[in-house]
C-alpha cells in the first residue's frame, strides 16, 4: 500500500455519483444491453430498407448511432451533425415526415451523448480529489499490455469485409428490386459499422490502459466483490455492507501476484507450481457453482474511475493466507445510476428467494429418497440401482420444437430451404434423441449417462456439481476431460409456487444429491450393461431418415 494511500470514503463516493448525467442518458451496465442495442440497429435498418424504401448507407447508418450511443460516445458528436447534413441534402428517404423523424432521432442521441461525455470530465475531477494527490506506479507497469489487441483485429477484419461488401454489392439495385438486392446492401454497411464500433472499442481501451500505466496513477483503498455474473463491483471503502455498488468491470487476473516488496513475483515450477495450478482450478469451478455475488474485500483501485475508463485492482484474496492479486481491466468502467442498483438489488432478492424455494424442493425430495432407501435396506437385502428418465415435459418440447422446424421449413418457398433444412435435420437428430430418451442410472459405482455413443460412468468421488438452474438439470464432473452432462425441459414457476408442484428435475437432482452426500443409500449392486442405458445413436439414424423422406416427400 503507498504510504499515505486514503480511502474513498461515502462522501466522496457520494459526490462522484452526483456527477453522473441525468436519468434520461442510458448508462449501460452490463453486455446484454449492447447486444440488445445491436439487434435493435439490425431492426431498424430492415425497416428503413424494405417498407420505408430508404438508399442502405442511410437506413444502416442512423440505426447504427444507436448503438454508438451505449457502446461508443465518443463517436456521435462527430458523426450525428455530419449524418443530419447528408440526410437533408441527399434526401434519401421517400418523404420529408420520414427524413424529419430521422433528423429527430439523430438530436436525440446527440442530446444524451454530449453530458454523458460531459459528466466524465466531472467524474474524473472528483476522483482525483478523493485521491488527494497521492499517485504511485501500477504493479503491471512494466509488462506487455494485452488491452484491445483482440478487439482491434476483430474489428479491423469485420471493417474490411464490410467495405468490401459496400463496394461489391451493388447499392442502387434496378427498379422493383428483389429483397434481397435491397437488404444486402444494407447488411453490409451494418457489417462495416460493427467493424467501426468494434475497432474503435480496442483502440480506446489500449490507448487509456497504455496512459494509465505511462506514469504514476492515483490511487484509492476501496472495496470490492466478485458479482453474480463474473464482473467486478467497487464500493466504497466504509461501505461494509455493500448496500451501494458504485460502478461495475470486467477484469482478468494478470497472471502473477503482488511480493511483500510490492512487486509482481513469478509464477512457480516444477511440484509447488503443478500444486498451485491444481489449487487455481478449485477455486476457479468453486467460483463457477457459486450462486450470487462473492465475498467483499479490500483493494487498491489504481487510476481515475469515470465511465468508460480503465483501472488496474490490487485485491486481497479470497483465501486467508492467500496474497494479493493484480486484475487488470478487460472492459471499461460501468457507472450504476441509482435506479439501476434499485433493479439489481430487487432481481437479487427475487433470485434469493428462487433459489431458497428450489433448494426447499430439493431437500424435500432428498427426504423422501432417502426414507426410500432407509426402506429398502431395512430388509437386509442389497439395494438395487435406481433410474431417472425422460418424461412428459422433455417429449413435450422435442414435439414443439419439430412442429416449429416444419411451420418455418414448410412455410415458405424457395430452394434455399432445403439446404437449411437438410442441415436443420442434421443438428436435430443429434440432439432429438437425447431430448426423448435420456437416462441416468445409479449404480455402485456411480452414475451411468446415456448418449448417443453409449453410457458414460461419472464416479461418486468425481462428481463436481449436481444442480437444477431454472430449466437445466446439470451434471458435471472434476475432472476437466469429462464433458458436462445436461437436459431442459419446460418450467412454470409460478404454477409450481401457487399449486405446490414439484419440477420432475427438481425431484431427479436431490434424490441425486442425497446418494451422492450419503454413501449408505447408495445402491450395493452394480448396474448390468442393459440397465446402464444403450446408444442412442439408431434413434438418431431412424430420426434423420424420417425428416429426409419428409423433405422428398414434399419436394
Amino acid at each position: 500500500m503507498p504510504d499515505g494511500c486514503p480511502s474513498w470514503s461515502g462522501e466522496h463516493a457520494r459526490r462522484w455519483l452526483d456527477a453522473l448525467p441525468s436519468r434520461w442518458v442510458p448508462l449501460p451496465y452490463r453486455t446484454r444491453q449492447l447486444l440488445t442495442a445491436l439487434s435493435a440497429s439490425v431492426a431498424a435498418t430492415a425497416l428503413l430498407v424494405l417498407p420505408a424504401g430508404w438508399q442502405p448507407w442511410a437506413a444502416a447508418l442512423p440505426a447504427l448511432h444507436g448503438l454508438w450511443l451505449y457502446a461508443r460516445p465518443e463517436i456521435v458528436p462527430v458523426s450525428a451533425p455530419v449524418l443530419a447534413v447528408l440526410l437533408v441534402v441527399l434526401r434519401p428517404g421517400t418523404t420529408w415526415p420520414e427524413t424529419a423523424v430521422a433528423m429527430t432521432f439523430l438530436a436525440l442521441v446527440g442530446a444524451a451523448a454530449v453530458p454523458r461525455l460531459a459528466a466524465r470530465r466531472r467524474q474524473r475531477d472528483r476522483a482525483r480529489d478523493a485521491a488527494s494527490g497521492v499517485t504511485a506506479p501500477l504493479p503491471d507497469s512494466g509488462r506487455p499490455l494485452p488491452r484491445g489487441r483482440f478487439l482491434i483485429v476483430c474489428g479491423g477484419v469485420l471493417l474490411a469485409l464490410g467495405l468490401a461488401a459496400v463496394v461489391l454489392v451493388p447499392a442502387a439495385p434496378a427498379p422493383d428490386p428483389s429483397e434481397a438486392a435491397r437488404t444486402l446492401p444494407a447488411l453490409a454497411w451494418l457489417v462495416a459499422g460493427q467493424g467501426l464500433t468494434t475497432l474503435v472499442s480496442g483502440l480506446l481501451g489500449r490507448r487509456r490502459a497504455a496512459a494509465l500505466r505511462a506514469a504514476p496513477a492515483p490511487v484509492l483503498r476501496v472495496l470490492v466483490r466478485e458479482g453474480a455474473d463474473g464482473d467486478t463491483e467497487v464500493f466504497a471503502a466504509d461501505d461494509t455492507a455493500a448496500l451501494r455498488p458504485l460502478f461495475r468491470v470486467a477484469v482478468t487476473e494478470a497472471g502473477d501476484a503482488v511480493g511483500e516488496t510490492g512487486e509482481m513475483t513469478r509464477d512457480k515450477t516444477g511440484d509447488e507450481g503443478e500444486g498451485d495450478d491444481e489449487a487455481e482450478l478449485d477455486d476457479l469451478l468453486a467460483r463457477m457453482d457459486r450462486e450470487g455475488p462473492g465475498p467483499l474485500r479490500e483493494a487498491l483501485l489504481y487510476g481515475v474511475p469515470c465511465d468508460g475508463a480503465e483501472i488496474l485492482l490490487v485485491t486481497a484474496a479470497e483465501a486467508a493466507d492467500g496474497p494479493p492479486v493484480v486484475e487488470r481491466s478487460t472492459g471499461p468502467v460501468r457507472p450504476l445510476s441509482g435506479a439501476t442498483v434499485r433493479r439489481l438489488s430487487a432481481a437479487e432478492k427475487r433470485r434469493a428467494a428462487r433459489e431458497a424455494s428450489h433448494a426447499e424442493l430439493r431437500r424435500a425430495a432428498g427426504e423422501t429418497v432417502a426414507r426410500e432407501r432407509e426402506r429398502e435396506a431395512g430388509g437386509g437385502a442389497p439395494t438395487g440401482i435406481r433410474q431417472w428418465r425422460a418424461g412428459l415435459l422433455d417429449r413435450l418440447r422435442a414435439l414443439l420444437l419439430v412442429v416449429w422446424a416444419g411451420v418455418v421449413f414448410w412455410g415458405d418457398t424457395g430452394g434455399w430451404r432445403y439446404g437449411l433444412a437438410a442441415l436443420a435435420g442434421f443438428v436435430g437428430a443429434l440432439w432429438l434423441p437425447h431430448w426423448v430418451a435420456w437416462r441416468i442410472t445409479a449404480d455402485r459405482e456411480g452414475l451411468w449417462l446415456g448418449g448417443l455413443r453409449g453410457p458414460r460412468l461419472l464416479p461418486w468421488d468425481e462428481i463436481r456439481t449436481v444442480d437444477c438452474t431454472g430449466t437445466e438439470l446439470k451434471l458435471d464432473s472434476r475432472r476437466a476431460s469429462f464433458t458436462g452432462w445436461s437436459a431442459h425441459a419446460p418450467r412454470w414457476p409460478w404454477l409450481e409456487r401457487r399449486f405446490g408442484l414439484l419440477h420432475p428435475y427438481e425431484r431427479t437432482a436431490g434424490e441425486i444429491t442425497a446418494l451422492w452426500r450419503d454413501p449408505s443409500l447408495r445402491p450395493s449392486v452394480s448396474a448390468d450393461r442393459g440397465q446402464r442405458s444403450r446408444p442412442l445413436w439408431p434413434l438418431a439414424l431412424v430420426a434423420e431418415a424420417a425428416w429426409a423422406a419428409a423433405l422428398l416427400f414434399l419436394s
